[in-house]
């Protein structure tokens, strides 16, 4: 009679470890979602909505999106839309969904050496190559530096960045860090930017083009081809999060008044 209490005991408590461990998905994003604070306010209305925790596991898009590849996550939420596209396309993850964005600037020293002030991203480019002027890239295949390597190729110097260009293979927090102690430009979100305490005489300096437009999309990890992937949580984030009580957490994140996303889920 014991030996068959103790084993109806084990089978209740596995059923109870394995409830609290269904209880919390992984998403794997880009480190700006991260370092701009964003999360910091949008998880936990998103627990309190729907009792799910969330891991976090921030990164470059191009690796967060490797991870869903390696069916190491549940949910993607990253800023490259033809890695995004293509991950779905290969079945690797299920529709991709626009979320928000926000946009890309230069920020560099404020004497601005190379004069690149102005709303030409390109053209801003031409002049730091041409003066061999100090850049910083993040180098690690993220979205922020897909979209650098994007306006390089425009300015037709993809392999002519100047003898000034440091590849630092690190996120926008520590690229910015780097660029701030030695006077640097370099291409950041504006999310990370704002909440970027460090700046010592980095401003920014090129903004406005319309090249520079940020778009975030959130996508579901295949559970077709990863079975293990917590499919229901995560695609009650995504509903949320593209949702209008998501949405509304988003467009009111704001640092020194200023808005940092814009959301633009469509349904």
């Amino acid at each position: 009679m014991k030996y068959a209490q103790a084993a109806t005991i084990s089978v209740v408590m596995l059923g109870v470890g394995v409830a609290a461990q269904a209880q919390n998905i992984v998403v794997a994003s880009t480190t700006s979602t991260e370092q701009s604070g964003l999360f910091s306010v949008l998880l936990p209305e998103f627990k309190k909505a729907s009792g799910l925790d969330v891991k976090v596991v921030a990164l470059g898009t191009g690796q967060a999106i490797d991870m869903g590849r390696r069916g190491d996550a549940d949910v993607l939420f990253v800023h490259d839309k033809v890695a995004e596209e293509k991950v779905v396309a290969e079945g690797f993850a299920v529709k991709r969904l626009e979320v928000m964005y926000n946009d890309f600037v230069v920020v560099g020293p404020a004497a601005d050496p190379v004069h690149v002030k102005g709303q030409d991203v390109v053209d801003a480019l031409k002049k730091i190559s041409a003066a061999n002027g100090p850049f910083i890239s993040r180098g690690d295949k993220s979205g922020t530096h897909a979209a650098e390597l994007r306006f390089w190729k425009i300015a037709d110097l993809a392999d002519k960045q100047g003898s000034g260009y440091k590849s630092c293979g690190c996120g926008m927090g520590p690229a910015l860090n780097m660029a701030s102690s030695s006077n640097a430009y370099v291409l950041t979100d504006r999310g990370t930017w704002l909440n970027f305490k460090n700046r010592g005489e980095l401003k920014v300096l090129v903004e406005g083009d319309k090249r520079l437009f940020n778009q975030y999309g959130v996508m579901l990890v295949n559970p077709a081809k990863h079975p293990h992937v917590k499919a229901v949580d995560g695609q009650k984030f995504i509903d949320w999060v593209t949702g209008s009580a998501g949405q509304a957490v988003i467009a009111s994140y704001k640092i020194g008044g200023e808005q940092l996303f814009f959301p633009n889920a469509v349904k």
